[in-house]
């Protein structure tokens, strides 16, 4: 046999061991009688995470819409990796809530590493288990209604730093409208730091701190970090050799710096202490004996929550609300014209609706990735039973349950009435499976409170200064981008804003 053909034939020999390693167990759930989405080698059953041509929540959604009526359960593949998609709000509920301890953690503790990624790794989203509890039942406290109520005086007084803001950039404003996500990272960055770290990032001036570039290089994603994850799936033993952060190293040592910097000036003034998040850490570490490390990560904790997801939510209800000016003209009879106390800007049910509604039509967790715990037993629809067991993942498809339209008439519509309190409220919609605007169950997003009055009080001032209009530059649905982890407008969100005199 000549060379070139033994080179060939060994060429074709291992495309083929290839194929079959990735392929090899696609038949995994239709063995167990439950029907399995369509799947491909590398892919898996979710092709835009490679094509990068659309969101892969749409893959998700594609699969659901298709088995919902018929399955409530369908197998899928993450690259070559078996998990199971629920269907139906039934199972996503219990999932989350009534039968959460099958379901106790998130996927993402598989991927990360607390010597190498400390910040993540020590998030309570990622946490996992006993660690998970401990975690949780510490930094609680410091979310607290009366915490967040003793710093709301420095959300009122960044809110009225943030409309001088707009109204400086209006004067310079460019034919192609305000980047309104700019505009409201700008202002999650200034309350957070501030209600956090009792400090000020600048975010309103023409030289702001390092700060606000590293929280955006957070977000920005890591290629390196997907690409291990993609890697882990094919090859899941490489997680005890080898891993990846999210968090760069300069990243990471930029947030433990202005920690330790933010330590020591709040110890040597002790006549300037308040009872904000950063005091709440310092007692917590003095009782728990935290560390650096233990104290920065718990503290990241409430800064890298605070600032992207908020940020990302105002920008689209202010999106929403500027394509809907009857929603604006109710909200200005809610909210009046004199200063709010803490009490009186907690009691605003319309514009909490429409908080509620925003995070219906654009949710931060597009779909979620449940890590099971203990093993638990599925119902389809048609009687057949199947089993899971702990390591194994299921997904519930978020993004497709808040756009059904079974629940919801016209589900791509902006109606914040769907979430009054007359029509059954937000919890009306999570008792039903349909609604996960800041999750449910044990898990539920801690800092609910604090996040709700950040953007209720930026709110009430935009709507009382501004009028808002959608620049045409901006698009007419709600396409989400392409790669972005969390819902956002595909191509940005760009508005006209115009003085109220």
């Amino acid at each position: 046999m000549c060379p070139v053909t033994t080179i060939l034939l060994g060429s074709v020999v291992l495309v083929a061991l290839v194929y079959v390693f990735l392929t090899w167990n696609f038949n995994y759930w239709k063995k167990r009688g439950i029907p399995s989405a369509k799947a491909w080698p590398f892919v898996g059953s979710f092709p835009s995470v490679f094509t990068q041509k659309r969101n892969r929540v749409y893959d998700i959604d594609d699969i659901c819409n298709e088995y919902k009526d018929s399955h409530s359960i369908v197998g899928v593949f993450n690259t070559r990796l078996p998990q199971l998609l629920v269907t139906t709000p039934e199972y996503a509920h219990k999932i989350y809530a009534t039968d959460f301890r099958s379901f106790h953690d998130n996927e993402l503790g598989l991927f990360t590493d607390k010597k190498v990624d400390k910040i993540l790794a020590n998030n309570p989203a990622v946490l996992r288990g006993d660690e998970w509890k401990a975690r949780r039942a510490e930094v609680t406290p410091g979310l607290s209604a009366n915490r967040v109520k003793a710093v709301y005086p420095v959300s009122q007084d960044v809110c009225k730093k943030f409309v001088e803001y707009v109204k400086k950039q209006i004067k310079m404003a460019p034919s192609e409208g305000l980047n309104a996500k700019d505009l409201c990272l700008c202002y999650t960055t200034e309350v957070v730091s501030d209600c956090v770290l009792g400090i000020s990032a600048q975010s309103f001036t023409d030289n702001p701190t390092p700060l606000v570039g590293m929280i955006k290089r957070v977000f920005e994603g890591s290629f390196a970090f997907i690409y291990f994850n993609v890697v882990a799936n094919l090859w899941p033993p490489i997680r005890k050799l080898y891993g990846v952060p999210l968090f760069s190293k300069d990243v990471e040592n930029f947030f433990f710096d202005i920690m330790k910097k933010c330590i020591l000036i709040r110890k040597e003034n002790p006549l300037q202490q308040r009872d904000d998040f950063l005091n709440y850490m310092l007692t917590l570490q003095e009782k728990k004996g935290l560390d650096t490390v233990e104290l920065t990560s718990h503290t990241m904790t409430f800064l890298t929550d605070g600032f992207e997801t908020t940020a990302g939510t105002l920008a689209h209800i202010l999106l929403l609300l500027a394509r809907n000016p009857e929603t604006i003209r109710k909200l200005r009879e809610e909210i009046g014209t004199k200063e709010m106390n803490f009490e009186e800007l907690s009691e605003l049910p319309y514009i909490e609706a429409c908080i509620h509604e925003t995070l219906r039509i654009f949710p931060p967790t597009l779909y979620a990735r449940k890590l099971v715990s203990e093993t638990y037993e599925f119902v389809n629809k048609n009687g057949v039973t199947v089993k899971v067991y702990p390591g194994d993942v299921v997904l519930v498809p978020v993004n497709s349950l808040h756009k059904d339209p079974k629940y919801y008439e016209d589900p791509e519509e902006f109606k914040p009435e769907r979430f009054l309190e007359s029509n059954g409220g937000s919890k009306k919609y999570r008792d039903q499976g349909v609604y996960f605007g800041f999750g449910d169950g044990p898990r539920i997003c801690p800092g609910i409170k604090f996040a709700t009055t950040q953007l209720k009080a930026a709110l009430v001032e935009i709507v009382r200064n501004f009028d808002i209009k959608v620049n045409p530059r901006t698009r007419t649905d709600n396409r989400f981008d392409d790669t972005f982890f969390m819902a956002a407008l595909k191509g940005g969100i760009w508005l006209d804003f115009k003085e109220l005199k």
